[in-house]
């Protein structure tokens, strides 16, 4: 995940029942970048992205409404 001014990340967000690698180019997505880094399996994700569970394994992105700058703070 690109966020501007604090670099790229990288995040393992189970997220794949509503969305595809195309789905996610370009799209803005909230996410907390203060946490430690955590590793989920081989895979060390360094960032937690927001999403709303319906259900186990349903998960579905928040977002903001419009365009806003790369990596502003979340309040």
């Amino acid at each position: 995940i690109d966020f501007g001014p604090l670099g790229e990340k990288h995040s393992s967000a189970q997220i794949t029942r509503h969305y595809g690698k195309d789905d996610l180019v370009g799209k803005l997505v909230l996410a907390v970048v203060n946490f430690p880094p955590r590793q989920i399996a081989n895979f060390f994700s360094e960032v937690l992205t927001l999403g709303i569970e319906l259900g186990p394994g349903d998960i579905v992105l928040v977002h903001p409404d419009r365009d806003v700058p790369l990596g502003l703070p979340l309040r």
